[in-house]
């Protein structure tokens, strides 16, 4: 790995940014294109001084610096990260939260050491039931007084997964500092907020964790404030996007490809249908990536038109347990895990209309 430079400043705002969606389909999202979800300002980092402190009930804490990690067996993962509010804003009833559209979602192969390898190391004991991770991003909640880290945990037995890593690269460069420089949980098939950026403490505890970004916020409310009955938002559930044509786009009449994106989480997609005649018939999507754990799978459809009007175009994706999206999802309060299938609206052009208007025969 290149050693690491980064310019200091005295302030990075907080941002929310999406990916592209509209663009051309591709497997790797580069860097610079990779969507963003923060809470709080971004932290800066001087790795020089940095360190991972793992503690709590383990046999022997650890302080491991940005070298350590480096020496470390080192592999290599391949998965799609995809923010819980995604879609939030296609909601028939308007839910709280960042309003994402399609694009809080994108691809990218981290590398890292294993989680179980440094907790291994660290030396668990017989009582730890979950493992909480620790952000360096800190700030103030609209509803608490006090300032807080992000922070969230892990069941041990999640937090042991081998594809449970502590991420030091991102597509082959030292990770962003807007994704988590120096280091980042990746915990692939769940929804991101699991991910936990700019790492710098572990903690084994022996009860459930109740911070308010695991207990308050990433719950499912199927009421406001019905925390009672609120359920963790965890792995990701199967879902899909169509790409192109866009909401609302003008194409001609003739021959088109509509393509997307389909995911899983921790499942395999194994199926993608799409209608042209909202919902009527279904055809069967080619698939375009062969099937990656943790990955999302390209798609494409040829579509012939001939006729003007408008259409109803809808994508359906289905996993290998033969899981398929809802035509509507179940609404939360928070707007979390929106997979009902995609619906896009497309107007095909009456050639001949314009031409008349062009020549003022209409």
């Amino acid at each position: 790995m290149r050693d690491i430079h980064v310019k200091p400043v005295s302030y990075y705002p907080s941002e929310n940014l999406e990916y592209p969606m509209m663009t051309e389909p591709q497997l790797i999202t580069p860097n610079e294109l990779f969507y963003v979800r923060s809470h709080f300002e971004y932290p800066f980092v001087d790795v020089h001084q940095w360190s991972l402190s793992i503690e709590g009930m383990v046999v022997q804490p650890l302080q491991l610096t940005y070298q350590d990690l480096l020496k470390m067996n080192l592999v290599t993962l391949p998965a799609t990260l995809e923010c819980a509010g995604n879609k939030r804003s296609l909601w028939d009833k308007k839910a709280q939260g960042v309003q994402f559209g399609l694009g809080a979602i994108s691809h990218a192969e981290w590398r890292g050491v294993r989680l179980k390898d440094v907790l291994e190391q660290a030396g668990i004991s017989n009582q730890a039931k979950e493992v909480v991770f620790q952000g360096l991003d800190s700030g103030q909640r609209p509803d608490m007084e006090e300032q807080v880290f992000f922070e969230r945990s892990l069941p041990l037995e999640k937090a042991l997964h081998p594809d449970t890593l502590l991420a030091l690269e991102m597509n082959g460069q030292p990770l962003p500092f807007k994704h988590g420089f120096p280091l980042r949980l990746l915990v692939p098939g769940y929804y991101a907020m699991a991910s936990v950026k700019w790492l710098h403490r572990i903690r084994v505890v022996q009860e459930a964790f109740k911070g308010p970004f695991q207990s308050i916020d990433y719950v499912i409310l199927e009421k406001p404030n019905d925390y009672p009955h609120a359920k963790p938002v965890s792995s990701v559930v199967i879902n899909s996007s169509i790409a192109s044509p866009m909401e609302e786009e003008e194409i001609a009449i003739g021959q088109h490809v509509i393509c997307g994106y389909a995911w899983a989480g921790e499942h395999s997609v194994s199926k993608v249908e799409v209608s042209t005649d909202g919902g009527k018939h279904w055809r069967e999507a080619q698939l375009l990536d062969p099937d990656i754990a943790y990955s999302w799978r390209r798609w494409s459809l040829d579509w012939r038109v001939d006729q003007p009007g408008v259409y109803t175009l809808m994508a359906k994706a289905t996993n290998e347990l033969g899981e398929s999206q809802p035509m509507k999802a179940k609404w939360n309060s928070k707007g979390y895990q929106n997979d009902a299938v995609h619906v896009v609206h497309v107007h095909v052009a009456d050639a001949k209309l314009t031409e008349n208007l062009l020549h003022g025969k209409a």
